[in-house]
C-alpha cells in the first residue's frame, strides 16, 4: 500500500477508519466545514472531496497514521 503522505488525496474510506467514524460522517463533516482535514466542493449534483495528509496528520496524530500503515502492510 502507498504511504498516506505520498497520496495526493486521502480516500474517504481511509479517513473514516482513522477517525473511527463512518464514511458518511466524514463526507458531511467536510461539506459542512466541520472537519479541519480538507474540503468538499459541490459540482452540479455531486460532491468531490479532498483530504490533505498534513491536515489529517494534525487532526488524528502521526501515531495513529503510523499504526494504520503498519496494520495495512
Amino acid at each position: 500500500m502507498e504511504k498516506l503522505k505520498d497520496m495526493k488525496n486521502i480516500p474517504i474510506q481511509i479517513v473514516a477508519e482513522l477517525i473511527g467514524r463512518s464514511q458518511q460522517y466524514v463526507r458531511i463533516g467536510l461539506q459542512q466545514q466541520r472537519l479541519p482535514i480538507g474540503s468538499a466542493v459541490q459540482m452540479s449534483s455531486e460532491w468531490t472531496y479532498h483530504v490533505s495528509y498534513e491536515l489529517l496528520k494534525n487532526y488524528v496524530g502521526i501515531e495513529r497514521i503510523n499504526e494504520y500503515e503498519k496494520k495495512e502492510n
